[in-house]
């Protein structure tokens, strides 16, 4: 098994798509192309995780966080960043990093956050937008249900718990646009078919490629004409930040302390309390400020994430119990999940727990 064998499968849970746009994701050292000896996953990458990738003879760390996240212009060993890249390219260790692709995605960090708290009826906090697009394709008919049957195993028609939709029109067709097949009438900028079908799929924005190659590869014409679009439709199995709700409303003090021991927390931050019963709560994993009036309008009655600054506090405004729990707390069940993954996929190969604790925060 090589790098890009973990890669393809740790992308099927948190494609890169998804991540957000300042984010450094995917393969940050190494080759994609080198045979894998064993997987350690962690939190965050640094030195005392790369002696341990060592000791335990894995030559791969998957990471939540990337050790690299802006520009490095020298690699000298000065800083922690450079050393840990060092020691990396030295010992030929892959680091390969999702961050906010697995923060955005539906079975991700949040999805695992509201488990840990037994949150029930979990849904997508702040749906992406922008990520499903539309093909619109001219097929002959008695070529179209190969076509469509190939894009739908390309993963076209399947959006959320939806598979295999698409759209069809009989007869005539017209097509603007510079693809274009050969056509049956034929007109300057526009194309005319006639017995053809106009076949419509919508697809995941990850997908796009393999889409279109199903479609080249099984459309009976050289030059396909085709059109693709992206819909501004919010994904509800895509997004920041998840809203769920406890089987049994608690009172405040109760779930506080029940949060406090679940999620391993040295201490807890928090609005004033309201003297009412928690019921649904919204959960952020990492710096979740911005959230706040998003868990505001989904009508959560506590809030829980990390970072929150002092005047951020304020926001609260008596209407939600913010709680500011800290960043590594918030996602430090972020390993075992992907433990997990990898496990399914991989059985009989060695998947690692890091031990090593890279919590930078300590409590007195």
């Amino acid at each position: 098994m090589i790098v890009q064998d973990v890669i393809t499968s740790i992308e099927k849970l948190a494609p890169l798509d998804y991540a957000e746009d300042f984010d450094n994701v995917g393969l940050l050292v190494g080759s994609s192309n080198n045979e894998v000896t064993g997987i350690l996953v962690t939190l965050d990458t640094l030195e005392n995780v790369v002696d341990e990738a060592i000791n335990k003879n894995c030559n791969l760390i998957v990471s939540f966080h990337p050790i690299i996240f802006s520009g490095l212009k020298k690699i000298t060993g000065s800083t922690y960043v450079e050393r840990v890249v060092l020691k990396a390219i030295k010992n030929n260790i892959s680091i390969y990093a999702m961050h906010t692709a697995l923060d955005n995605s539906f079975t991700g960090v949040n999805a695992e956050i509201c488990n840990v708290l037994g949150l029930k009826n979990q849904k997508v906090l702040i749906p992406q937008k922008a990520t499903i697009k539309k093909l619109i394709t001219f097929v002959p008919k008695d070529n179209a249900d190969k076509v469509r049957e190939a894009l739908f195993k390309a993963g076209a028609g399947t959006i959320g718990n939806y598979s295999n939709c698409s759209f069809n029109v009989e007869g005539t067709g017209t097509f603007e646009g510079n693809e274009q097949s050969d056509p049956v009438i034929g007109e300057k900028g526009k194309t005319h078919y006639e017995n053809e079908i106009q076949i419509g799929v919508t697809f995941a924005k990850h997908n796009e490629r393999n889409v279109l190659n199903a479609l080249f590869s099984h459309h009976p014409y050289e030059e396909v004409a085709f059109e693709v679009t992206t819909l501004e439709n919010n994904n509800q199995h895509i997004g920041m930040g998840m809203i769920g709700e406890l089987t049994h409303p608690e009172n405040e003090i109760e779930f506080l302390n029940s949060v406090k021991q679940k999620m391993n927390c040295g201490c807890i931050r928090h609005s004033a309390l309201l003297n009412k019963k928690v019921k649904k709560v919204a959960v952020l994993g990492g710096s979740g400020a911005f959230a706040i009036e998003h868990a505001k309008k989904a009508g959560a009655d506590m809030f829980i994430t990390s970072d929150i600054k002092y005047h951020e506090f304020y926001k609260a405004e008596n209407k939600i119990v913010i709680t500011d729990i800290g960043h590594y707390e918030s996602e430090q069940f972020t390993k075992t999940l992907l433990v997990r993954y990898l496990t399914k996929k991989f059985p009989n190969f060695a998947v690692v727990l890091s031990v090593s604790n890279t919590n930078p925060v300590k409590y007195l």
